[in-house]
């Protein structure tokens, strides 16, 4: 039986996050210098993994797009499907835009960043608590871990650890929301449009 379009999007949203997790812990191992800490994440995108972290973030890219398809037919809010758009052209650019493009890739960066943390914020209105209020948290604290990335302010955790507290929750985020979309809609859930 085929999944209906809360499922898809569900689905999608996981796999996509899902593979960039791994992705992004396969670009690190293969480069045992690469520092967590001292390193951004985008310099995955230019050293020995590479291809692994670039073809994974441009996946996720297009999975998140497509995702967002399903999220407008099921959850019935054109802007909550143009919010799910913004992280999906982050996400692209980033892994087409390598470093070695440093404009452009600084532009994506940061629309994904940003783009991530607010659309978590926004997933309040399609879940319920604790997820609700989770996602709310999560984005928050990205945003917050946003601007002080942007101020320079790393704390002992270094430069890749405040941007890792930028990308870390909203991947989590990302498999919980799509763990509750893949799970059979609660009473009262917003319903998928009649065929």
């Amino acid at each position: 039986m085929p999944y209906d379009d809360r499922r898809m999007a569900g689905l999608i949203i996981f796999a996509g996050v899902f593979q960039f997790t791994i992705g992004l812990m396969l670009a690190a191992a293969v480069d045992p210098p690469y520092s967590i800490h001292d390193n951004y994440i985008s310099d995955l995108g230019v050293r020995a993994g590479a291809p692994i972290f670039n073809a994974s973030i441009m996946i996720l890219g297009v999975l998140l797009a497509y995702a967002a398809y399903y999220v407008d037919l099921a959850l019935r809010a054109r802007w909550f499907t143009l919010l799910l758009f913004v992280p999906a052209i982050g996400a692209f650019g980033v892994g087409a835009f390598p470093e070695t493009y440093p404009a452009p890739h600084a532009l994506f960066s940061l629309v994904a960043f940003l783009g991530a943390g607010m659309t978590a914020i926004a997933t309040a209105k399609f879940t319920r608590p604790p997820l609700s209020y989770i996602s709310i948290d999560v984005g928050i604290l990205s945003l917050v871990a946003m601007v002080l990335f942007i101020a320079g302010v790393y704390g002992a955790i270094g430069v890749g650890g405040m941007e890792r507290l930028i990308v870390i929750p909203v991947l989590a985020w990302g498999l919980a929301f799509g763990g509750y979309l893949l799970a059979p809609a609660p009473p009262n859930a917003v319903t998928p449009r009649a065929a």
